[in-house]
């Protein structure tokens, strides 16, 4: 897996979205599907200021195909 990093050092242009496990009780998992080489995914009570973890796609993809 990749570092850990705030979110607030990765590019402007991510385009967050919210797990759809979340159920709107705001205790969930948000990721990035947009960047070339990694998944960065954070905590959404964390937005914008909380720590970030980036993920290789192989291993987000690997993740998710588990989960069904």
């Amino acid at each position: 897996m990749k570092h850990t990093q705030r979110a607030a050092s990765l590019p402007l242009e991510i385009e967050w979205r919210t797990s759809s496990y979340s159920g709107g009780q705001g205790n969930c998992l948000e990721a990035a599907m947009n960047l070339p080489h990694s998944v960065p995914v954070r905590d959404t009570k964390h937005r914008g200021a909380g720590p970030v973890l980036r993920i290789p796609h192989r291993s987000w993809t690997a993740f998710l195909a588990s989960l069904g």
